[in-house]
């Protein structure tokens, strides 16, 4: 649903340039390369100004960075680069398009020793998030699947039983008895949703990025019951969290960055209790989609034993 719901708005985008284009050209003396100019402006200038507002946001409520993981400016101005170029290539190529950028996943008999692992997306997202981490997964010698989360906006216990299918398919196909699971922004949450309804007996580990156990600020400007759930102090929340609502399977990890700009306070947001805490830094919140270092915590993580 969220591959069509992009490609509707990315249709009612073009439309728009189009109609005016046209007003432009014919009723304003414009030529056509001044209105097509003024397309493209719009079209990169409006999406550069929704990461730099995230940003903005971020900084009032965001919690103090170790010293070891600061930045300067440069790498400030990288980070906010790339989560211009995911937020981009996610919602404009990837997530509207993801059946023919990603095909199916190609499950098979993991090495001896190891799990498949079940790829979930957050919100808004499909499974097309995933298309740079994937391969790169595949290439470390992991069988990797993934998933859509639908409806788009739904209440975050509803992705419980597709997850609960999907694991089933991808026990079924590969022949292991259980999967990591690895749940990016609100996909640790529907994750946690599933360890809540069906426990974790097919789940040797979860592993979230960026995911906001505690609620996040942003979430205020969410819309559907999901992002409401993700409000700090959410009832929803509060009920995942209590004692044993959930139960965490071990060597569980919450892996966060401490400039993520959806998620925040960074810190506070990203705590999950019986969890194995892991701060990055320089990396975004959709910029995690496309983050080396991203992929290098999470390798490591994953080559951790969970004894």
């Amino acid at each position: 649903m969220a591959a069509r719901q992009f490609r509707w708005l990315l249709f009612g985008e073009l439309l728009f340039y189009v109609m005016l284009g046209y007003w432009l050209v014919s009723g304003a003396g414009w030529t056509p390369l001044q209105a097509a100019g003024l397309a493209l402006v719009y079209f990169f200038g409006m999406r550069l100004g929704f990461v730099g507002l995230s940003f903005l946001l971020m900084l009032n409520d965001r919690d103090t960075v170790p010293p070891e993981l600061r930045v300067g400016p440069l790498g400030v101005l990288r980070m906010v680069l790339k989560e211009y170029v995911a937020l981009i290539l996610l919602f404009v190529a990837l997530i509207p398009f993801h059946a023919f950028w990603l095909g199916p996943d190609r499950l098979g008999k993991p090495t001896p020793g190891r799990l498949p692992l079940l790829l979930i997306h957050g919100y808004q997202c499909n499974r097309g998030f995933w298309f740079w981490l994937r391969p790169r997964l595949e290439a470390a010698g992991w069988v990797v699947a993934t998933h859509n989360l639908e409806p788009v906006y739904s209440d975050i216990d509803v992705y419980a039983q597709g997850i609960a299918q999907r694991i089933d398919q991808v026990l079924a196909a590969t022949g292991a008895s259980q999967v990591i699971l690895i749940g990016h922004s609100m996909g640790g949450l529907a994750s946690r949703a599933y360890l809540r309804r069906h426990g974790n007996e097919k789940v040797a580990r979860l592993i979230t990025l960026g995911s906001p156990h505690q609620g996040t600020k942003f979430a205020q400007k969410g819309l559907g019951p999901n992002a409401k759930q993700m409000r700090i102090g959410s009832t929803w929340l509060n009920g995942l969290g209590a004692p044993g609502a959930a139960p965490l399977p071990p060597g569980s990890v919450s892996i966060y960055s401490c400039h993520d700009n959806y998620a925040y306070p960074q810190q506070a947001s990203s705590t999950l209790e019986g969890a194995t805490h892991v701060a990055i830094g320089g990396v975004s919140h959709i910029g995690m989609a496309i983050s080396p270092r991203v992929l290098s915590t999470l390798l490591k993580t994953l080559d951790t034993s969970t004894s």
